[in-house]
């Protein structure tokens, strides 16, 4: 099976709402070449010889291994540390500030939605890391980043906490590998344990519910609700909402935004950089 496999606008149809229908993703007419480069592999090493064929054991029983293989490879997406930098500027010069002024003892819960790889977490780990450097005490019953995604295979990337050269040259200052990476034998780096110990990785998928996870201070979404139709998208925030403490934050990515559910957040001002807060 080659990479250039051809699909049928009924094969297309087909899989397009299988992918909704498990993940919320919605394909556009045009990302029929996604579909034939992400998915090639899969159907050469399982031996189907039509997207069609496929199609149909994805909706038969029994079929949990060969559908997170297909999730996994529709959802994979690059991703960088700090990425567009003023989410984490915001949260080390007012949230976090915020947050401990005169309730340094309570714990202090994040949540990263949709975390890929880890960076995004890792990133906030750090952020707190260099807020404590200079506020020892601030949040001293402990800090709890959740780390999710509906792709157990990025899920178990993550966890390791070891990264290439290469992945780390995006987005990562020279300065803090040092200091919070530790080169290994192999020529990879691994994040340093008190980064890492912060973070608790976990499957999501966002369709879901999401109540045993508990109650946050900030919800980190970003970059993952443009898949998503506008229902699904006010799903998903009315649902992040019940997650939120009262007065508690949302950050969404830069190409994103927060239209209707004024009753639910208010959007806030940072300059530079766009935050909403829980009513």
């Amino acid at each position: 099976m080659k990479s250039g496999f051809s699909i049928t606008s009924e094969e297309f149809r087909g899989f397009s709402q299988f992918l909704e229908k498990s993940c919320g993703i919605l394909l556009a007419e045009h990302k029929q070449y996604l579909v034939q480069s992400r998915l090639s592999r899969i159907m050469q090493k399982e031996g189907y010889s039509s997207l069609s064929d496929l199609i149909r054991r994805l909706n038969q029983p029994g079929n949990s291994t060969i559908k997170e293989q297909v999730i996994d490879a529709m959802t994979t997406n690059e991703t960088l540390w700090f990425r567009d930098i003023h989410p984490y500027e915001i949260l080390k010069n007012k949230l976090l500030p915020e947050l401990s002024d005169g309730k340094s003892f309570q714990k202090l819960r994040i949540w990263s939605a949709a975390c890929s790889t880890g960076q995004e977490p890792y990133s906030i780990s750090m952020v707190i890391e260099e807020f404590r450097q200079t506020k020892a005490s601030a949040f001293s019953s402990g800090q709890e980043i959740v780390a999710t995604d509906i792709a157990s295979t990025v899920l178990d990337q993550a966890r390791k906490g070891e990264y290439e050269m290469l992945a780390l040259g995006r987005g990562l200052s020279q300065d803090r590998l040092m200091r919070f990476f530790t080169k290994s034998s192999e020529g990879s780096w691994q994040i340093k344990t008190e980064i890492r110990n912060r973070v608790r990785f976990q499957s999501l998928n966002l369709l879901g519910q999401y109540s045993t996870l508990g109650q946050f201070d900030i919800v980190f979404c970003r970059n993952v609700l443009i898949y998503f139709s506008s229902d699904v998208k006010n799903d998903i925030l009315r649902k992040i909402h019940k997650q939120l403490k009262p007065g508690g934050y949302l950050i969404l990515g830069a190409s994103e935004s927060l239209s209707g559910l004024p009753d639910l957040y208010k959007m806030i001002h940072c300059r530079p950089g766009i935050i909403y807060q829980a009513i």
